[in-house]
């Protein structure tokens, strides 16, 4: 799943709102250690574009 989340990450990438959306969803269907795993990823791939989204989202997770 950790996979399929990421490939959908990376398309809606262009829209804030849907990647806020998917990425909560993300959050939701995955376990701990995958979302640890995600975490680092989005950051890494799109901490320069939806930095406040993904603070947002992770904080939450923490």
């Amino acid at each position: 799943m950790l996979e399929y989340f990421k490939t959908i990450l990376s398309k809606v990438s262009f829209d804030p709102d849907l990647f806020k959306k998917e990425l909560l969803k993300a959050i939701n269907n995955l376990v701990h250690e995958e979302i640890l795993k995600l975490k680092e990823w989005c950051y890494q791939q799109f901490g320069h574009t939806h930095q406040q989204i993904l603070n947002y989202c992770f904080l939450q997770v923490a």
